[in-house]
C-alpha cells in the first residue's frame, strides 16, 4: 500500500468516526466534481453548488453507512443524480424536450458509468487531442472568441474591444462554438468534466 492509499484509508476511518478534519478532506476533494456534475445537467451554477452542499450534508449524516472510500464518491454522485433529475422535472425542463432526451440524460447520469471510468495517461492524451481538434475545427472568428473566453478568461466586453465587434457578436460566436462542440463531443462530456476537475 503506497503512502497516498494509506493516508486516504486512515482519513476514511477518521471520517467514519466523525472527525471534521477528515470530512473537510473529502469535501475539498469532491466538491468541484459534484458541482461540475450538476452544472452539466441543470445549467445553473448556484443551484449546482447548493446541490453539492446538500449532498455533503447527507454524506455526513450517513457516514456510518459508507463501507469504503469509493463509497463516498458513489454516494455523492448517486445523490447528485437524484437531485438533478428532480430539478429538471420540477422546473419543467422536461416539457421543453422530447421524452427520449430526458431518458438519455438519465442514462448518462447513471452512477455505474462514472464508476466504470478508469483513466490512464493514454486515454487522457487521446481525450485532449479530440478536444483540441474539435476546437481547431471551429470557424476562425468563433474559435478566436472561444479561446479568449474559455482559456484566457476574458470578459465579453474585452473580447469585443480586442476584435472590434459588438457584444452581441461575441455572444453569438460563443453560442455557436458551444453548440458545435457539444455536438462533436457529446460522447465525451462525462470524461471532459471529470478531466477538468482532476486537473
Amino acid at each position: 500500500m503506497n503512502s497516498n492509499t494509506s493516508f486516504e484509508s486512515e482519513t476514511f476511518e477518521s471520517f467514519k468516526k466523525g472527525k471534521e478534519a477528515a470530512f473537510t478532506y473529502f469535501y475539498d476533494k469532491y466538491f468541484c466534481r459534484i458541482t461540475s456534475f450538476g452544472i452539466q445537467f441543470i445549467y445553473d451554477k448556484d443551484e449546482a453548488e447548493n446541490l453539492a452542499q446538500e449532498a455533503f450534508i447527507n454524506l455526513w449524516q450517513n457516514r456510518e453507512n459508507i463501507d469504503s472510500i469509493n463509497g463516498i464518491q458513489s454516494f455523492l454522485y448517486t445523490y447528485a443524480k437524484s437531485k438533478c433529475l428532480n430539478f429538471i422535472r420540477h422546473n419543467k425542463v422536461k416539457d421543453k424536450f422530447k421524452n427520449d432526451l430526458l431518458n438519455h440524460k438519465e442514462r448518462e447520469l447513471d452512477i455505474e458509468i462514472l464508476n466504470s471510468i478508469q483513466f490512464d495517461t493514454l486515454e487522457l492524451t487521446e481525450l485532449e487531442r479530440i478536444i483540441n481538434e474539435s476546437i481547431n475545427d471551429l470557424p476562425p472568428k468563433t474559435r478566436e472568441v472561444f479561446i479568449k473566453k474559455r482559456f484566457e478568461n476574458k470578459k465579453n466586453a474585452e473580447i469585443a474591444a480586442e476584435m472590434q465587434v459588438t457584444l452581441k457578436a461575441v455572444e453569438a460566436h460563443m453560442t455557436k462554438a458551444l453548440k458545435i462542440l457539444k455536438t462533436k463531443l457529446s460522447d465525451y462530456l462525462f470524461l471532459i468534466f471529470i478531466l477538468i476537475c482532476n486537473n
